[in-house]
């Protein structure tokens, strides 16, 4: 059997089945064949998100490059929008490249949809940012989801209603969409539940009552693991009774929902609906870890969190899912705004915002600093609790809690050195404004605002910011602050061309070093040390610094020094005219940053074996790895550094040399157009990537063909037809037309004359 083709995208699989819309997928497929931009409205609990999955997961296979999802519920602050977005499509910002910039860049040449899920809280940001995609790419189209239109150019509005409800006389109930839902839901958590002559009017009745709304027939399907659908349905027509005064008369829909909440948590015992109210504290993922640490009171006993969150997520009303391996918890945005409503009338909303405040804020500081020896595993659980440290940045800056403020955004500085630098940049910027806070807190965090800008390649701006981080550095008598303040501000001023500074900042380095008794103080001094030899010339001085370098990161596992350390080695053993010592650090190198998922130094890593691919006459190769470093590249925000340009300059003449430039351009766009994973495995040589890629086989395939199919692409640039094909090879003329389609389809072309001048410029 044919492996299927892997979609491309970060579409989730369905948890669940899913039951009906066929009227709106159909219309939705209309709508997208022409319009650029689609919003699916309607109120909460109506499932667009649901069927927008749905939609666009059978939609993915016509778009190149694929389907994505971006998550909007957990976003808070309209200037994150474009963070969500670069972070669904799996960018990086790690340089100076603000966010929309970045996508313009990104989004020019792709074809792909981009699903944009509850945008009703953020419609200014998310309009701004759509018209942006529309204008960056023509091949990109949007769908959205939110309870108000975006109001954006060339947008097509499909309202999404309830679900079909089931007609009065009680006729085919098993095909009616809502009662369907109800069956399969009641099924999958009593176990034992079918449609029956008994119950088959209670049913009907239940989802009438429900007004069809998919989120409240789950709710109340779920309460048939312990309560007939007869209980189910007189419960709530006494609930509903009571909001329209004993009569027949309908409640709009959002009431009905909350009505159906409402019902669920009042079934609920004290401790759940306590801590159901309690979570709305976490504006993102939680883990039972940080529900223990902030939730428990005299109300909620610490022993009975993981009994009661177990029953939340038993009763659908929060959502669990698998992170890394590991559990964590969310709320559906409906369910949070609910929560959000019981916690301010239990007068709870001030205490649990400080208590979260605390939390974070303490348990930032204990893993922040010492996180970069345990990078990896850190980086991990920071990208999972992102978006409520992002809440509670947000909640120091409006209380103007800039003590605790300072604090926690100088805490995550190894997230914003490996994966959010304008991000960092803006949240030090904005707490660093007042100028107040405690004296040790705000002189790192200058010191971060340095470090970060001299990613960015901006070290004019470092400058000052460094310059702050020493003067707090020697009035406080932080040694091992001053050394690495020294030390960062040693490669600012080499980086800007004033060697003066330069030496003398490392001078002063050297001395505070001396007494600072420090680790990190020590690589940064030998880091500045390597650096700024590899822009003097001063190759043994690389090669020693970046020799202990690599000792020490290696031995206290600091793999994000390691993985520069050993590039910095292996650059001054190849400028010695050493071509084999540096190979295996490079490949240590790009371990580590796959490992850490470090972008920018993966980019530059790719480059690297790209010159040795060439310097082997590989160049197929080296053109294919020269692009996929330049994708990873630009997909982090970076230009091209400094040490670096002479080779990758290098490995792109001697690879058009080898295949000429119209082939060195198909194999570079090959390279731009390849899984950044499978660019890795390319450049180590893993699971045959590299043979393929090299032309080890060339004489019986052609790039990303199989060996029959080449074949054939040969025969058609020959001029034969199918019928001729099938002769020459003795196969059938259907297997021929077969291999033709899958040519096509594979490369991209709409007919044989694109495979025949294709073939010919190879």
């Amino acid at each position: 059997m044919a492996k299927p083709a892997r979609r491309v995208g970060n579409l989730p699989a369905e948890a669940t089945s899913f039951i009906g819309r066929r009227r709106e997928l159909a219309e939705l497929r209309k709508k997208l064949s022409s319009a650029r931009v689609v919003s699916l409205v309607g109120p909460g609990g109506v499932g667009k998100t649901r069927l927008a999955i749905r939609a666009a997961t059978d939609l993915s296979r016509g778009f190149r490059n694929g389907a994505w999802l971006v998550e909007l519920a957990e976003v808070q602050d309209p200037a994150l929008v474009g963070n969500a977005v670069m972070a669904a499509l799996d960018l990086r910002d790690q340089a100076a490249t603000e966010p929309f910039a970045l996508l313009r860049t990104y989004l020019a040449d792709k074809e792909l949809l981009l699903l944009l899920d509850n945008c009703e809280h953020l419609l200014e940001a998310v309009g701004e940012l759509v018209n942006e995609v529309v204008r960056a790419s023509p091949g990109a189209r949007v769908m959205a989801t939110s309870r108000e239109p975006l109001d954006v150019p060339g947008e097509h509005v499909l309202p999404i209603p309830p679900l079909e409800l089931p007609t009065a006389d009680g006729g085919r109930l098993e095909q009616n969409e809502a009662v369907m839902l109800f069956v399969e839901r009641a099924a999958a958590a009593s176990g034992t539940f079918d449609l029956t002559a008994s119950n088959r009017s209670a049913v009907a009745d239940v989802c009438r009552r429900l007004d069809g709304l998919p989120l409240a027939i789950e709710l109340a399907a779920v309460r048939t693991r312990a309560l007939s659908v007869e209980q189910i349905l007189e419960r709530l027509s006494d609930r509903f009774s009571l909001l329209v005064g004993g009569g027949r008369a309908a409640l709009p829909r959002h009431q009905t929902l909350q009505t159906t909440i409402e019902w669920s948590h009042d079934l609920l015992s004290a401790a759940e609906r306590t801590l159901l109210r309690r979570l709305c504290v976490f504006a993102g993922r939680f883990t039972l870890e940080d529900v223990e640490g902030i939730c428990p009171s005299d109300e909620l006993a610490a022993g009975s969190v993981l009994d009661s969150l177990s029953s939340l997520v038993d009763r659908s009303l929060v959502i669990k899912e698998d992170a890394r391996g590991q559990a964590c918890y969310r709320l559906h945005e409906t369910m949070r705004e609910y929560a959000v409503l019981k916690l301010r009338e239990a007068g709870e909303d001030e205490t649990l915002g400080e208590r979260a405040t605390e939390y974070y804020v303490l348990k930032c500081a204990a893993t922040g600093p010492p996180g970069r020896y345990r990078l990896a595993e850190w980086l991990g659980w920071m990208e999972l609790e992102i978006d409520n440290v992002r809440a509670i940045l947000r909640h120091c800056l409006t209380r103007g809690d800039f003590s605790r403020g300072v604090d926690l955004v100088a805490s995550l500085g190894w997230f914003w050195i490996t994966r959010a630098t304008t991000e960092g940049v803006r949240w030090l910027e904005e707490m660093l404004a007042p100028a107040e806070g405690n004296s040790e807190g705000l002189a790192w965090a200058c010191f971060l605002r340095g470090f970060l800008a001299v990613l960015q390649n901006d070290p004019l701006s470092a400058r000052p910011w460094l310059e702050r981080a020493t003067a707090a550095a020697t009035e406080l008598g932080d040694l091992a602050l001053l050394t690495q303040a020294c030390a960062m501000g040693s490669i600012a001023a080499m980086s800007a061309g004033d060697r003066t500074a330069a030496d003398a900042l490392h001078e002063e380095a050297l001395t505070a070093l001396a007494g600072a008794n420090d680790l990190a103080a020590t690589t940064a001094v030998l880091q500045t040390r390597a650096f700024n030899g590899m822009f003097t010339g001063e190759l043994d001085a690389v090669r020693e610094a970046s020799t202990e370098g690599v000792r020490l990161s290696r031995e206290a596992g600091d793999l994000y020094v390691l993985e520069i350390m050993l590039m910095e080695l292996a650059f001054s053993l190849l400028m010695a005219g050493d071509l084999d010592g540096p190979r295996p650090l490079y490949t240590e190198a790009l371990q580590i940053a796959r490992r850490i998922d470090d972008r920018l130094v993966q980019s530059y890593l790719m480059a690297a074996f790209g010159y040795y691919a060439a310097l082997a006459r590989h160049g197929r190769l080296a053109a294919q790895l020269l692009g996929a470093a330049e994708s990873t590249r630009l997909g982090a925000g970076a230009a091209v550094i400094a040490p670096m340009a002479p080779m990758i300059a290098q490995t792109e003449e001697t690879a058009i040399a080898l295949l000429g430039q119209a082939r060195f351009d198909d194999e570079f766009g090959a390279g731009k157009r390849m899984n950044r994973e499978a660019a890795i495995a390319l450049a180590l040589g893993e699971s045959g990537q590299a043979a393929r890629a090299s032309g080890a086989s060339s004489d019986s395939a052609l790039g990303g063909l199989g060996r029959r199919e080449a074949e054939v692409a040969r025969l058609i640039a020959e001029g034969l037809s199918n019928r001729q094909i099938g002769a020459r090879l003795f196969i059938s003329e259907r297997t021929v037309d077969s291999h033709v389609r899958s040519i096509l389809n594979k490369l991209g072309f709409n007919s044989r004359a694109q495979i025949a001048g294709w073939v010919a410029r190879r």
